[in-house]
C-alpha cells in the first residue's frame, strides 16, 4: 500500500526538538522517518538537525541516530550500512538516511556524496535546503539564491545581498548516473513523502533535494513556511522532477521527469518581497531573476518528459 496522507503511520520517531518555530527542516525529518519506520539509522552532520536533535537527556530520535564530522555524511552513511551487512542483517529489512543542509551538502559534503554515489552505495541521502548555514547564523552557502541577503552577503545600498547563483545541486548529483535523485517541497508534501517510498524501494544511492524554508533566516512569519514553499514551486524558481539512472531506467544516461509543470507561473515579485532577505532587490534586479527562471524552464520543457 502506497503511503500517503491517510495511509502514513501515526507512529512518531522524531519529536520534542529544539527547532525553531516554523522550521521546515523538522518537518523532513519528521515526515522521512515516518515513511522509513522504526528500522532505519541516521546520520546528521553538523547542522540545523543535529543541534536541535540532540540535546541531552532529550534526545529525539527514536530510531538509531549519529552525528558524523561535517563533511563526512554519506561516508558515515557507508560505514554503517557496511556494519549491518558484516552482522549479516538483510539489506531489505532496514534504511541507511543520511540527513544534511545545503552546506553540509552542497558545499563542504559534496566530496564524500560524489565518492558514495561513484561506488553506488546502497544509502538515502537527503538534504534540506534552507539556502544558507543557518545554524551557524546565515552564513551564504553554495545554495543561496541571487540577491538573497546573509551575514557574508549583506544587503543595502550598494551591495544587494548575494551575487552569485544558486549552485544546481540536482543536476550535479544526477551527472554521477545514480540510479534515483528527486527534487521535492515540504510545500507538496505528498510529492516529498512518495519520493522518499519510491527511494527506499531501489538499491543503490538515493537522493532527494527537498527545499526546506527557514523563518529566521528567510526573514517570513512562522505559520508561513508551508506557503512560502509551495510559491517558491508555483513561481517556478524551484522545480519538482526526479531522475531514474540507466539501471532503473533502461535508458542510457538515465532519465529526467518533471513532477509538475505549471501552466503559468505566480508572481516572482510577490514570493521574493514578502521575504526580508530579498528586501534590498530592485526591479531591474528582480526582472534579472524571472528571466533565469524563463531560461531553464525552457532547457527543462524541451529536454525532460513531461
Amino acid at each position: 500500500m502506497a503511503v500517503n496522507a491517510r495511509t502514513i503511520t501515526d507512529d512518531e520517531y522524531f519529536y520534542g526538538h529544539k527547532a525553531c518555530a516554523g522550521c521546515a527542516g523538522s518537518l523532513v525529518v519528521r515526515q522521512a522517518l515516518k515513511v522509513l519506520g522504526p528500522r532505519t539509522i541516521c546520520a546528521l552532520p553538523a547542522g540545523c538537525m543535529s543541534a536541535v536533535g540532540f540535546n541531552f537527556p532529550q534526545l529525539c530520535f527514536a530510531n538509531n541516530a549519529f552525528i558524523t564530522p561535517f563533511a563526512a555524511t554519506a561516508s558515515v552513511l557507508t560505514g554503517i550500512r557496511a556494519g549491518l551487512e558484516a552482522q549479516g542483517e538483510d539489506p531489505d529489512t532496514f534504511n541507511v538516511v543520511g540527513f544534511a543542509g545545503d552546506g553540509g551538502t552542497a558545499d563542504i559534503g559534496i566530496q564524500a556524496l560524489s565518492g558514495a554515489i561513484d561506488r553506488n552505495e546502497d544509502i538515502i541521502y537527503i538534504c534540506y535546503d534552507n539556502e544558507a548555514y543557518m545554524n551557524t547564523g546565515i552564513q551564504k552557502s553554495g545554495l543561496t539564491p541571487f540577491g538573497a541577503r546573509t551575514t557574508t552577503t549583506p544587503a543595502g545600498k550598494n551591495d544587494h545581498g548575494c551575487l552569485t547563483q544558486k549552485k544546481n545541486l540536482f543536476e550535479i548529483v544526477c551527472a554521477h548516473g545514480l540510479p534515483y535523485a528527486a527534487t521535492a517541497s515540504v510545500g507538496y508534501l505528498n510529492d516529498f513523502t512518495a519520493k522518499v517510498e519510491k527511494a527506499s524501494k531501489i538499491r543503490g544511492t538515493k537522493f532527494i533535494h527537498v527545499i526546506a524554508p527557514c523563518p529566521t533566516g528567510w526573514g517570513h512569519a512562522t505559520d508561513e513556511t508551508i506557503n512560502i514553499a509551495k510559491e517558491v514551486v508555483d513561481c517556478g524558481l524551484w522545480y519538482l522532477a526526479e531522475y531514474e539512472g540507466p539501471a532503473v531506467s533502461g535508458v542510457a544516461g538515465g532519465a529526467f521527469k518533471l513532477n509538475r509543470n505549471p501552466k503559468e507561473f505566480f508572481d516572482v515579485a510577490h514570493y521574493l518581497r514578502r521575504q526580508t532577505r530579498f528586501r534590498a532587490l530592485d526591479d531591474e534586479e528582480i526582472a534579472r531573476v524571472v528571466a533565469g527562471r524563463d531560461a531553464k524552464w525552457e532547457q527543462i520543457r524541451s529536454s525532460w518528459t513531461r
